[in-house]
């Protein structure tokens, strides 16, 4: 397993890509108006737009700005899911197809939501 993925919801994407850009100094791949990407070595650091004020724990893909998921790659999604289940760990969405990846996401003990794709390929965006 590896850490595939991070994710910064953001209130202003003009503003956080060029603060990731020209303070940071990290490589842009590509920026859009809801969703931008760095050239990293390694994860991808992406970053999402975001309107709400409050997490939504009924649509995992609405988060606050100020908030960041990581997201984590795995051989098998559904095993990793089994094993989640076994665990207790509160499921917030099953194993879905999602821009070509199998996407299932899951609460940590203090409620951040973690993504775990199968089958994201080298290059790609993620967009979970």
């Amino acid at each position: 397993m590896q850490i595939d993925y991070a994710i910064v919801f953001v209130s202003d994407m003009a503003r956080s890509v060029a603060f990731y850009r020209d303070v940071i100094g990290v490589p842009l791949r590509f920026e859009t108006p809801g969703w931008s990407e760095f050239a990293t070595e390694g994860a991808t650091l992406a970053l999402h737009a975001s309107e709400d004020p409050i997490a939504r724990r009924d649509d995992p893909h609405r988060m606050p700005a100020g908030r960041c998921r990581t997201g984590f790659s795995v051989p098998d999604v559904d095993i990793f899911h089994r094993r989640m289940r076994d665990h207790g760990v509160t499921v917030i969405q099953e194993p879905t197809p999602v821009h070509g990846v199998r996407i299932a996401q899951y609460l940590d003990p203090d409620g951040l939501v973690i993504s775990v794709a199968q089958g994201a390929t080298e290059g790609e965006p993620r967009r979970p």
